[in-house]
């Protein structure tokens, strides 16, 4: 009986030692994946039942030294009585030889207590750290493992104010690097949460903070937890950017305007913030808003029109000619960018949405300052400031301008351009011909400064006299000839030459060219000349008459065929023409372009400066007929014809 209750108990202890063997496997399996972390979580829920009770004191060496390294890391995080009674009373002994077996409820609730609090760095999970060192280029995490982990600083850029003990999210990059050492990840871990928290703000419409990262084309990068985002330069501020520069590696709150899943895309938005608080103060601005009011606003955005004011929320433009009472080119002759300058209010639609500013208007009118000794026919001087087709505008005085109309600028009568005469920017003298204050305009002139050459045309300039000119403009009808300042004339085409059928008078002439003329008509009340030309030589056709008389023979080649006949030219001042049966030769053929041969005057007119000629008369007598019997004989024939 003895031996068979030693076999029993035998037969129990080597079950025991079985089942505690496999329990502190499964235990131990557990513990060696979270590598033993530090037990501070894990000291709660293990006093709640006792697991093993009669302990003895009889612990092995190794058992003690685990149990202190146990103690160790708990020591350095609260603990709790239960745990230390826990400790104190575990028969180490009793459960090594499996005397004492483990309830599986207890074996349960230990295994829960070991996945509570051991870390398992195997998994990918995202974990909550806290930073128990800083050194210049790492941060030491822990995270309850069996050992610290470091992360690089450069993923902390975006929080430039990261201390010791603050609670940050990482995930495992390196269980051991090759010095032994955790390696974690920061970014990594906001990577994995930052979509979820992304997509919270936008739907919420919730503020995020983002670092500004770098500049890009159109905009900026903008770390989003952990995402880059894009911050287009539009939606960077209500202002116009003009240093992107300044925002990078800062912090900025953001709201989040556009996700796309597809593309992984992500669009925030600065300014929308801002407008928000703008509309507030826009509608409060708005509401106070009157004619004649005096404001004060910073210099936004120039262009070449105007400059747009920022009234604190409502922009305003004032345009060029509202800066100034003096003429200027362009706002920034006397604006600069982001300057604070009072502006008073002219004009607003009903809304309100546009409003009209004006500068200069601040100041006193230049013409109330303008003198008592201008009056009209008194001299003044002024700078040229503006040229137009018309004249040119002459500033006399800060703000106050004559015009010198092109007419005022000459006495000749053939107006020309005022660049002819001025040129921007040149000091010039001019008399006060017209001045209206009320209005405030004023006329002036230029060429009253000198004697009108016209009172005296008729001893300068009589008719019949010779004289030489330039050539100073074209029209299709002649050509205007200067003979002195103020005294222009008209050559008609038809004066040009005795001889030469002209077109247009470029044919003959060219601008500048110096030419002889002669006085044929003068108007004095009119301010016209006629003058001629071909007048200051005798007619050729006086002496042509004779060369050139009807039945006279000449010989000359044919210079063109054209479709009635032929160009016969004799010299420079005789052409003539032959009709196309008049060319015919004593064989019957025609005569060719360049042919040469001799020609007989059939028809001479002085008058119409008209000469005809036949070579067919020259061999064939018989045919000798007038010319205007010919017509006339063609034309009854015609007339039978159609009858």
């Amino acid at each position: 009986m003895a031996e068979k209750k030693t076999s029993t108990a035998a037969k129990k202890t080597t079950a025991a030692k079985k089942t505690t063997a496999a329990k502190k496997t499964t235990v131990a399996k557990k513990t060696t994946a979270a590598k033993k972390t530090t037990a501070a979580k894990k000291t709660e829920s293990v006093s709640k039942t006792p697991l093993i009770k009669n302990i003895s004191t009889n612990n092995t060496q190794e058992e003690t030294e685990n149990l202190n390294t146990i103690v160790k890391k708990t020591d350095s995080k609260p603990t709790n009585q239960k745990v230390d009674d826990f400790l104190e009373n575990f028969n180490w002994h009793n459960y090594q030889e499996g005397i004492d077996l483990i309830e599986d409820d207890q074996l349960q609730e230990f295994e829960l207590l070991v996945d509570e609090n051991f870390v398992d760095t195997s998994d990918d999970d995202v974990l909550d750290g806290i930073i128990v060192h800083l050194t210049d280029r790492e941060a030491i995490i822990d995270i309850n493992a069996k050992s610290e982990g470091v992360i690089s600083l450069n993923e902390f850029r975006y929080n430039p104010n990261l201390k010791v003990g603050d609670k940050v999210e990482v995930i495992v990059d390196t269980r051991e690097d090759k010095s032994g050492q955790l390696v974690l990840s920061h970014r990594k871990a906001r990577v994995i949460k930052a979509w979820d928290r992304v997509n919270e703000a936008h739907d919420k419409g919730d503020v995020v903070q983002g670092f500004v990262k770098c500049r890009t084309k159109g905009g900026m990068i903008v770390d989003v937890f952990g995402i880059e985002a894009f911050l287009p330069g539009s939606q960077i501020d209500v202002k116009p950017i003009r240093d992107y520069d300044k925002y990078t590696n800062k912090n900025m709150d953001f709201k989040v305007v556009k996700i796309n899943h597809e593309f992984k895309n992500v669009v925030v938005s600065h300014k929308a913030l801002i407008e928000a608080d703008i509309e507030e103060q826009k509608k409060a601005i708005i509401s106070q808003l009157e004619k004649g009011q005096v404001l004060e606003g910073t210099v936004k955005n120039m262009t070449s029109y105007g400059v747009f004011i920022d009234l604190g929320g409502v922009d305003g433009l004032i345009h060029i000619t509202d800066l100034s009472w003096n003429r200027i080119n362009h706002p920034s002759e006397i604006l600069e960018l982001d300057q604070t300058i009072k502006v008073v209010i002219l004009d607003f639609d009903d809304d309100k949405s546009k409003i009209q500013l004006g500068l200069k208007q601040l100041t006193q009118h230049p013409w109330e300052k303008l003198g008592d000794d201008v009056t009209e026919g008194s001299r003044i001087t002024g700078k040229v400031v503006v040229i137009a087709d018309y004249g040119a505008f002459i500033e006399v005085d800060q703000g106050i301008e004559g015009l010198v109309h092109v007419s005022e600028m000459s006495w000749s009568t053939h107006l020309r351009s005022a660049q002819d005469f001025v040129n921007v920017g040149d000091e010039v003298e001019a008399v006060v011909i017209n001045l209206d204050r009320e209005s405030r305009k004023m006329s002036l002139g230029i060429k009253q400064l000198s004697e009108d050459p016209w009172t005296d045309i008729t001893k300068k300039f009589p008719i019949g006299s010779k004289h030489t000119g330039s050539v100073r403009n074209f029209t299709n009808f002649g050509v205007f000839i200067e003979l002195e300042e103020g005294i222009d004339g008209l050559i008609y085409i038809s004066d040009l030459s005795w001889t030469k059928k002209i077109k247009h008078p470029s044919e003959f002439l060219a601008l500048n060219d110096k030419i002889e003329v002669v006085i044929l008509d003068l108007d004095v009340e009119g301010r016209k000349l006629s003058l001629g030309h071909k007048q200051t030589k005798p007619n050729p056709w006086d002496v042509y008459e004779n060369d050139f008389a009807v039945d006279t023979l000449h010989k000359s080649e044919v210079s063109e065929i054209i479709e009635k006949g032929a160009i016969i030219n004799f010299n420079e001042d005789i052409s003539a023409f032959s009709p196309a049966r008049h060319l015919e030769k004593k064989d019957g053929s025609r005569l060719e372009h360049g042919e040469s041969a001799e020609f007989k005057v059939i028809e001479f007119s002085k008058e119409f400066k008209r000469v005809v000629v036949s070579h067919l008369q020259t061999h064939n007598d018989s045919n000798e007929q007038p010319v205007e019997e010919e017509k006339v004989k063609e034309k009854k024939s015609k007339k039978k014809d159609e009858n």
